[in-house]
This record gives structure tokens, sequence and C-alpha cells, in this order.
């Protein structure tokens, strides 16, 4: 039985290096993320890429101007993409798609350039089967288009330093300044491809494991120019964006507390979305590192300096959230491809089978929910469902709380095309430029005249009218009953019917 097992992984072997080299990691990352692509719910901060996307052009400016400046590219680019293929949850999720796919094909060939053929492979097969690729891959928010782009612009940079030419910078400077407009913190790989570049001129011809031919000074001394001047757009393009994004940070990142050295601790498991497969890769990643020696310095560089750069601010301004370094993945997976380049091809896959078998749990999982913990899912559709099936016409329906990051009024409205009036709503979340609905300082001159009013609480509540608070509660306590109450996953809906005597 051992020996049929290594037979057929030496087949498999044989098999793959007569392919491109890019091609298994892209097809095994889009066979991946595409199965139950549109098994989970879209959750809130799809639910937000969603309304911000359906809007107009001139209200997602409005909308940059009060709160998401950071993620309006992101969101101007889903505007057009809906605009041609729709809003449905796997439309809104096959972006995210196409850019783990072509990340996972770009990451192989940095592997080859860099190690060696078998070492790009490896790394884009170990990349493909993480659970975190699929996380992020199915989701429609701009970390997987930052992932690919942060791949892209360091391949094109090792293209520009062996071959120097203004149209390869040209490429460069085009791919960093898209990876400053999708994700402004993926900008702290600058500081790993400044590095690079930095001992490129320092040390001549073999710059960290990049094989250059032997070139004067005075071409050496050009690298540093022309980088300089390639970087130039992004700080003209995305410094206003960091700028604007700065002044919204109390509003936008309310939610994250200051870095703590736990924090690093966890981040493998974060950013691979398994403790256990994020534990392999960084013991993997370690040989890795260890075998490359000088050659390791750009793909550990690009792993340590965003995470440091990122922890050392988030220690100081609430800034520290593992998904935003999902980037750094790809260049975790290519050290790890190096180590397995260096053992049998067959055992080497091995490794990446079971890479891929121990994250089979986090696959499951995520597919049921995004949601964090994967325990507690939040049931928009359920909910949705309940007030579809038993909605009238003049039917209005409440949300509590309303200013929150659940986004209960964007979860309803998208699973229900013709949802019950917001009646307590002065001005919607689009005429504000916000992510937020505007509600009435005084209810009880706004609910009346309405008879029945759905109510959708966060969290599960025998008595939902009771977990309303401030003066919206006291308007619905006084004004109206529970006549039946339904509870979905994360969510309490109530049909309230008025008092008799109101």
């Amino acid at each position: 039985m051992g020996q049929l097992s290594e037979r057929s992984a030496g087949a498999a072997w044989e098999h793959l290096r007569r392919l491109p080299v890019w091609l298994p990691p892209a097809l095994v990352t889009v066979a991946v993320t595409v199965t139950g692509l549109g098994s989970a719910q879209l959750w809130r901060d799809e639910l937000a890429t969603w309304s911000a996307a359906t809007r107009s052009p001139g209200d997602l400016a409005r909308l940059a101007g009060t709160i998401d400046a950071a993620t309006g590219p992101y969101y101007l680019l889903m505007h057009l993409w809906t605009g041609v293929f729709g809003d449905s949850t796997i439309a809104l999720r096959v972006p995210a798609v196409l850019a783990m796919t072509v990340a996972a094909g770009l990451l192989a060939v940095l592997g080859a350039r860099l190690v060696d053929r078998r070492g790009g492979l490896f790394a884009g097969l170990l990349f493909a089967v993480l659970p975190g690729t699929s996380r992020y891959g199915q989701e429609a928010r701009p970390y997987a288009l930052a992932t690919m782009l942060a791949v892209l612009a360091t391949l094109l940079l090792v293209s520009a330093l062996r071959r120097p030419s203004w149209a390869r910078w040209a490429g460069y400077a085009a791919a960093v300044a898209a990876l400053g407009l999708i994700h402004l913190i993926a900008l702290t790989l600058l500081a790993a491809h400044a590095l690079v570049v930095l001992v490129a001129w320092w040390r001549g011809p073999t710059p960290a494991g990049i094989a250059t031919p032997a070139q004067p000074d005075a071409t050496r001394d050009r690298r540093v120019w022309r980088w300089l001047v390639a970087v130039l757009p992004v700080a003209l393009l995305a410094g206003p964006l960091l700028v604007k994004a700065r002044t919204q940070q109390s509003r936008q990142l309310n939610w994250v507390h200051l870095a703590r050295l736990d924090d690093l601790t966890a981040l493998p498991g974060g950013v691979a979305q398994s403790s256990v497969v994020g534990g392999l890769l960084l013991g993997v990643a370690a040989l890795g590192a260890a075998r490359l020696g000088r050659r390791a310095l750009l793909p550990v560089s690009a792993v340590l300096l965003p995470v440091l750069l990122l922890f050392a601010a988030g220690a100081v301004v609430p800034l520290w959230v593992p998904r935003y370094l999902v980037f750094v993945v790809p260049f975790a997976c290519l050290l790890a491809g190096a180590a397995l380049a260096a053992v049998a091809a067959p055992a080497a896959l091995v490794v990446v089978v079971l890479a891929g078998l121990l994250g089979l749990p986090d696959q499951a999982a995520l597919r049921r929910t995004h949601e964090w913990p994967r325990s507690a899912p939040v049931d928009y559709a359920g909910a949705a469902r309940v007030i579809a099936d038993g909605q009238r016409p003049g039917d209005a329906v409440v949300y509590s709380p309303r200013h929150s990051w659940l986004f209960l009024d964007l979860g309803i409205e998208y699973h229900l095309s013709g949802p019950p009036r917001d009646v307590l709503v002065t001005e919607d979340e689009v005429r504000r430029g916000d992510l937020w609905a505007a509600e009435c300082p005084q209810p009880a001159p706004c609910l009346a005249g309405t008879t029945r009013v759905w109510l959708v609480v966060s969290g599960r509540h025998a008595e939902p009218l009771a977990a309303v608070p401030d003066a919206k509660g006291d308007a619905l306590r006084r004004d109206f009953t529970v006549a039946q109450v339904w509870q979905r996953p994360g969510l309490t809906v109530a049909l309230l019917t008025s008092r008799p005597d109101r």
C-alpha cells in the first residue's frame, strides 16, 4: 500500500511538471473557492459593500467624504461590476474568486523566479488549500484584490531589478498605485520593497538572491531613483486618501482595540483562518527561510515588515485587525514552498494535502457563515422570510439597534425585494452619505397611524420589546403589543400590533 501511494504521488508529480508552473495553483484555487461560493449569507461587511456598490458615483463620493474613504475605490470598482453582473451573492463574490486565483498563479511564477520551479509550484498549491484563501476569496471585500496586487507588484519589482527598463518600472508603478487605492494598509509592503532595492544598490549584482547581470555603479544607482519615481504615483493618489481616512478613523474603527503582544501569536491562525494550518504554515516557512539564507530577504521582509509596522501603529492607534494583513500570506507560502522544494516531490505533495485536510473543518465552517465566531451566525435571510410570509400592505418595520455594525436594515432589505416601510427613517443612508439612516428623534409621532410593526432585534430575546432602549422602546411599548415572536440565529423578529385603546 505504501509503495502504491508513493507511486501515485510520483505519477501526480510527473503530470504537474509538464504544466506551466502557474496553472495547477490557479486551477486548485478556483476549484476550492467556487465550491460553496453562495452558501454563506453576505455578512455585515459584505452588506456594506452591497449598499455602497449599488449607489451612484456621486453618492459614493459623499460616502467617501463621510465615513469610508479608504474603501471608496473598491466600492467604485464594485459599482461598475454590479452594473454589468448584478448584485446576487455569487456575483458580488466573483471578483474575489478571480483575484485569489490570479494571486495563486502569480505566486507560483514569483516562487519560480526567486527559488526554483518546484518551490513556486508548491508555494502556489499550499496557498490554494489554505482556509484563509477560501475565506477571503469568497468575500465581497477588497482583501483578495489586495493580495493579488501585492504579489503582482512584487513580481514586477523583481522583473524590474533583474532587467531594468522604464516599461518594467511603469508596470510596477501601476501595480503599487492600484494596491494603495484598494487597500491602504497594504502599502506597508513598500517597506520590504524599499529594503530590497537598497540591498540591490549596496550589494550589486546579486541583491537578495535576485540574479542580475553585472552592472556599473551608475546603473545600480538608477535602480534607486527609478524605484523612487515609481512610487511617486502612489503617494499622489493614495496620499489624499490616507489623510481623509485618518480623519474618519474614530467612526470607521471604533470597534478596534489597541494591539497587544498576544495578538501577534494569534496572527498566523487569524490570516490562515485556522490555528492548526496557520501554525503548520509558520513552521514550514521558517524552515524555508533558513534554507534560502540571503535569498530569503524579499519574502521574509514582505511578511515581517508589514506585520511589525501595523503592530507598532496599532499599539498607539486602534488599527490592528488581522484580516488587514492577509496580503502577506502568499510570501509566507513562498518561504514554505522553498522548504518543500528541498524534499522529494511526493513528500512535498503530502504536506500540501495534509494542510488541506487539516483545514477541512474550517473550510466547512466558513461556508456556513462568515461571522466570527462561526458558532454565532446572523440569519438575515431567515428573518426576511418571516416578514415576507406574514407581510400585509401598510405594515412598517423597526430595527434595534439601528446604528450597529450588524446593519440589520441592510440585511433585511437585501433579502426582501419589497420590505415594509421603514417608518422611523427621516433620511436614508444614501442621502446622508453614510452607512446608516437617520431616525426620528421623537419616535411616537412617526409611529402614529401604524397598526402593524415588524420589529427586528439583534440577538435572542423572549421579550423583544424589552430589548429596545430609549425613546424608541418607550413609544413601542406604550402603543403596541407583541402578537408573535420568531427566533432566528442572531436575530429576533416580532410582529407588533397596535393596542386597542391606542
